[in-house]
C-alpha cells in the first residue's frame, strides 16, 4: 500500500478542532464552578473549621449587626417573620431554614428567629458559617 505524500502547504485551516477544545473547556468550567445563591445583605458570618457547603434554599433569614431581620432581600420585623416564612414555605420552598447571622448578633435574636420558624412549621435549621482560614 502506497501513501500519498504532499509537500504543498495546507491551504485551508480547519477550525473544528479548535472549536471542540474551547467547547470542552467551557463545559468543564461550568461543571466545576460552584453555584451558590446568596442574598444581597452583607454580613460577617462566624467562622468554623468544619464548615460544610449548604444546599441552596429560598428560605434564608439574614440577621445584620444593626438589628435588621431580612427574609431574602426584604426587611421584616420579628413579629412579621412567622407570616412571611409561612408564605414562602407555601410557595414551594424547602423545609430547611438557613440562618445567616452576623458575628455580633445576640443569640437571643437567633432563638427568636428559630421560634418564629417553628411557629411556621419548620423543624430543620442551618446556621451558615464561613470556613476559617488556617
Amino acid at each position: 500500500m502506497k501513501f500519498q505524500i504532499s509537500k504543498e502547504p495546507l491551504s485551508i485551516f480547519s477550525f473544528s478542532s479548535l472549536t471542540d477544545i474551547v467547547l470542552l473547556l467551557v463545559i468543564f468550567f461550568l461543571l466545576t464552578s460552584q453555584f451558590v445563591i446568596q442574598t444581597g445583605v452583607k454580613v460577617k458570618l462566624p467562622g468554623s473549621k468544619t464548615n460544610e457547603q449548604t444546599v441552596p434554599s429560598r428560605l434564608i433569614v439574614t440577621l445584620t449587626a444593626g438589628g435588621g431581620v431580612y427574609v431574602g432581600n426584604e426587611e421584616v420585623g420579628l413579629d412579621e417573620l412567622p407570616a412571611k416564612i409561612s408564605i414562602l414555605r407555601g410557595a414551594g420552598a424547602d423545609d430547611n431554614l438557613i440562618i445567616r447571622a452576623d458575628r455580633i448578633v445576640a443569640v437571643e435574636i437567633v432563638i427568636k428567629v428559630i421560634d418564629a420558624a417553628r411557629a411556621s412549621g419548620i423543624d430543620k435549621f442551618t446556621i451558615e458559617t464561613e470556613k476559617e482560614k488556617l
